[in-house]
């Protein structure tokens, strides 16, 4: 799945970069509990809220790879349903604008097993949503510049 962004790649990693924001833009996250210091460093955590009240659950979110502005990517938890791989890529593009693409994969728990096409709607749908999110606040921020 990708979006073209009407911002340079560093604004577009910037709000990656900015862990207390990813209840702003990443669908299902409900709550920033925390967030490391040393994020978005690989091996910082970002401690989440996910899913509907009252049945949300708290789990963590870390760092495995970093490398600004082109390359991000992040273990989600949300256990008991387990976890997944997401990969942020970015690619400068004329005008100022940035092609970011988002792969998503289940690394680990039942979520992994359980593949079939209406998961594989439902995860489209919302990382379409996400990058549209993603792309409304790194354009908000070009703005306020």
């Amino acid at each position: 799945m990708e979006k073209v962004i009407d911002a340079p790649p560093q604004q577009v990693f910037d709000v990656l970069a900015d862990g207390w924001t990813y209840s702003d833009w990443v669908v299902g996250t409900v709550h920033v509990r925390d967030v490391d210091d040393t994020w978005p460093r690989v091996g910082s955590r970002l401690h989440h809220k996910a899913g509907p009240w009252p049945l949300s659950l708290q789990d963590t979110s870390t760092v495995l790879e970093c490398d600004a502005p082109r390359t991000f990517v992040v273990r989600a938890g949300l256990w008991p349903a387990g976890e997944a791989i997401v990969v942020f890529r970015l690619e400068p593009l004329d005008g100022g604008r940035t092609r970011v693409t988002i792969g998503e994969d289940f690394a680990a728990g039942p979520l992994r097993w359980v593949r079939n096409k209406l998961n594989d709607l439902v995860l489209h749908q919302r990382n379409k949503e996400t990058l549209r999110r993603l792309a409304d606040i790194a354009t908000r921020q070009k703005a306020d510049r």
